[in-house]
């Protein structure tokens, strides 16, 4: 079992920036590709970034494409995504999400495991 927790979210303006967060219990953190999801009230839970288990490839939506970056740390088993210019459509609760087959992808079925999530408020 994957325990997965976030954190980092908050309220910023938008053009500012948040930092998240994302610590895993696996022991094999470093097998897993991670992926960032977000879910905005009364809308479906959306794909945002996800990275391979190495950091080496990386795949993001292209509504962030530009602004967020994804990245990981294995020696601290911990994800983060980097999140600059934010505007208010980018309020949701962030999800964090472990993939357990390595495979980088922006589709929901291949996660299996999910953190609580943490809620991104952008003001105009």
């Amino acid at each position: 079992q994957v325990q997965l927790v976030e954190s980092g979210g908050g309220l910023v303006q938008a053009g500012g920036s948040l930092r998240l967060s994302c610590a895993a219990s696996a022991r094999t953190f470093r097998t897993y590709a991670m992926g960032w999801f977000r879910q905005a009230p009364g809308k479906e839970r959306e794909f945002v970034a996800a990275i391979s288990g190495s950091g080496g490839s990386t795949y993001y939506a292209d509504s962030v494409k530009g602004r967020f970056t994804i990245s990981r740390d294995n020696a601290k088993n911990t994800v983060y995504l980097q999140m600059n210019s934010l505007k208010p459509e980018d309020t949701a609760v962030y999800y964090c999400a472990a993939n357990p087959l390595g495979v980088v992808t922006g589709s929901r079925h291949g996660y299996n495991y999910w953190g609580q999530g943490t809620q991104v408020t952008v003001s105009s």
